[in-house]
């Protein structure tokens, strides 16, 4: 493997709790503050956790409008059969025999001066710290005619959930012979190599039970995550199931009819029996309303503890922010999480952040047992946040059988490994 870290040291001291060294942990147990969380995935539970670990006394509130979380790390694997949608899903309950507070209720305002925020039901909650992990919001209509309504035929599935069980279900209902389309925007959004990993894993469904069926994919731009070992791969396994088309090849999609099951590029319309649209993407609304978010959609952040750089006393993290180098990915939402809630320990007991180094690996399914991974490590130092040069790496071309199978290993035991960390 490509990369001058031990791939298995990187993920392990990572999710173990990159930074924790820098904590004085004696001088954070008396504070009593009110820390509010709002979004409850990777980054909003893992925050939870983290912060009554590192501050028992403090009243943690994590607000989440579902009662259930459904993951999107492997719901590849369900929309093409091969994984049930139940083991996407995890609750809260770990959460609150831990003594965090958790509302099912969505947040609809937050008033950054008087440091509150409501929910649906108009009880407003104090803080003196708001953590946002609001994830990301569809850019209605970025694509014309691509609008809410538009997605109960032409599924995004870039939320799991009732998505992902839509566009399995077309794909099952899909005649041999039938094609597929599925569109890809420019970066940035959620997952950057989870269109890639989708495609494959829907080639192989293709391939297995509606053989003379194909998948095109029209793509916003011409280059890709893990692009030449995504190729490999369709070469090796689909080369009758898999068409990929970039932006210089006339692949960037227009405008959508979802009456004819119809896409326009600049030049051609494509019409196909089953359409997967991944939208341009934005912070979670709530972003928006509290502030946060500048004129990209997006969320500037500090990276020593991922505070806001727009509002006081909140901090973002997770596929909102904006904090390249780093990917919008739930390995990145978990160290974010840990990050932020060490910086906002620090500074409720009158410390200053202290910079650490942060991390980040992404596998992607090639097939039901191959998978490929990238990793990139980075540092916050003179908060920027800043690759490492010689760090990081990725999977190897030509790479035998066993090796792909053995990053598969590694795939199932970082899902695992992450969703204890966040949900117990």
């Amino acid at each position: 493997m490509t990369t001058s870290l031990n791939r298995r040291l990187l993920l392990q001291g990572a999710l173990a709790g990159t930074g924790l060294s820098i904590l004085p942990l004696q001088a954070l147990a008396q504070t009593r503050a009110a820390i509010v969380i709002i979004g409850g995935g990777f980054g909003g539970a893992t925050a939870a956790r983290m912060l009554k670990r590192l501050l028992p006394d403090a009243q943690v509130t994590l607000i989440e409008a579902s009662a259930r979380f459904t993951a999107c790390p492997f719901s590849n694997l369900v929309i093409a059969g091969i994984r049930p949608l139940a083991l996407q899903e995890f609750g809260y309950e770990t959460l609150q025999r831990e003594g965090i507070t958790v509302i099912n209720g969505s947040a609809t305002d937050i008033d950054a001066a008087s440091r509150a925020v409501t929910i649906e039901n108009d009880m407003v909650i104090p803080y003196d710290r708001l953590i946002l992990s609001p994830g990301i919001d569809v850019r209605w209509n970025a694509i014309e005619g691509y609008d809410e309504a538009a997605s109960r035929r032409l599924p995004h599935a870039w939320k799991a959930g009732a998505q992902t069980a839509l566009l399995r279900q077309q794909l099952e209902t899909l005649e041999n012979g039938q094609s597929v389309i599925m569109t890809i925007p420019p970066a940035p959004y959620r997952c950057p190599p989870g269109p890639y990993e989708r495609a494959s894993l829907i080639g192989h469904y293709l391939k297995t039970h509606k053989p003379a069926s194909k998948l095109i994919l029209l793509d916003g731009k011409d280059r890709f995550s893990k692009m030449d070992l995504f190729r490999e791969a369709w070469a090796e396994h689909y080369p009758d199931q898999i068409e990929w088309r970039g932006a210089s090849d006339d692949g960037t999609v227009r405008r959508v009819d979802p009456a004819t099951m119809t896409v326009f590029t600049d030049f051609e319309s494509h019409t196909a029996a089953a359409i997967n649209v991944i939208p341009p993407q934005k912070a979670g609304w709530i972003a928006e309303r509290a502030g946060v978010a500048d004129a990209t959609g997006w969320c500037p952040i500090n990276p020593l503890s991922f505070a806001s750089q727009l509002q006081p006393d909140i901090h973002v993290i997770g596929d909102a922010t904006i904090a390249a180098p780093m990917p919008k990915s739930a390995f990145s939402a978990n160290l974010q999480a840990k990050i932020c809630a060490i910086g906002v320990a620090r500074s409720l007991s009158g410390l200053l952040p202290a910079s650490t180094t942060l991390a980040n690996t992404c596998y992607s399914f090639t097939t039901p047992n191959k998978a490929i991974s990238i990793a990139g490590v980075y540092s916050n130092a003179a908060n920027q946040l800043q690759s490492i040069e010689g760090a990081g790496g990725v999977s190897p071309l030509g790479a035998a059988p066993s090796v792909r199978a053995a990053e598969t290993a590694e795939a199932t035991h970082w899902f695992e490994t992450i969703t204890q960390e966040a949900f117990g």
